[in-house]
């Protein structure tokens, strides 16, 4: 693919890896704590999906939809630890990227290719999340949904790294772990990449429109 000038990534789930604060606590959660990791993460996108379907005057950013999912998720599991509450939200502020995520960057900005990331998180919690992780560096640009106050899918969010790098969707590459948003890039005209860590199974008709990996290692090849 050699006009594509961009790698745009999801952050949640693509480049850092969302259930390692649970994993880390998970002594404390209990047996169940990998239900209690998917719980969590299903209810906050629930929420970022009802707020924008219900309009602009519900909206509330990525932090206080994942503070919000987090007390939903422990009063279900029947866990009223405060402690335990702070715990991990200060641990998803500081979900740690995957094994290959610094060199696959690193790859693809030695190869001339900006690198950004497109995500749901507010500013705050994305550029603590970056540091964290250590990718800071590796990166072009990180751009929040807050800079027009709606979540993915919506096809607004996909025009912002138009707008920050002057190329057309169909210039960049868009990766995501989220078959959703891997079909919301789709629909927007980006050269979309499902990572599928899990293996999942097929949604929206992906496969064949859109190339499936187990992980980041093989992308610096295919672009």
């Amino acid at each position: 693919m050699p006009d594509i000038r961009a790698a745009i990534f999801d952050a949640y789930g693509t480049l850092l890896d969302v259930h390692a604060p649970v994993l880390a606590r998970s002594e404390r959660i209990g047996p169940h704590w990998r239900r209690f990791s998917a719980d969590w993460r299903a209810k906050q996108l629930e929420y970022t999906w009802v707020r924008s379907l219900t309009g602009p005057a519900h909206h509330r950013d990525f932090w206080r939809c994942t503070e919000d999912a987090l007390d939903w998720v422990l009063a279900r599991h029947g866990l009223s630890d405060p402690g335990l509450r702070a715990a991990l939200l200060d641990a998803y502020r500081a979900c740690p990227a995957y094994p290959e995520v610094p060199a696959v960057l690193g790859a693809l900005r030695g190869r001339g290719l900006a690198t950004a990331i497109l995500s749901n998180g507010e500013p705050g919690m994305l550029g603590a999340a970056v540091a964290a992780a250590g990718i800071a560096d590796l990166l072009d640009d990180v751009l929040s949904v807050e800079a027009i106050g709606v979540f993915k899918p919506h096809p607004l969010v996909y025009r912002l790294p138009e707008r920050r790098f002057g190329h057309p969707a169909a210039a960049m590459a868009f990766i995501s772990a989220n078959a959703w948003d891997t079909q919301g890039a789709l629909a927007c005209g980006y050269r979309a990449f499902r990572v599928n860590r899990a293996g999942d199974p097929d949604e929206y008709g992906l496969r064949g429109r859109a190339p499936e990996l187990d992980d980041l290692a093989r992308l610096p090849a295919l672009l």
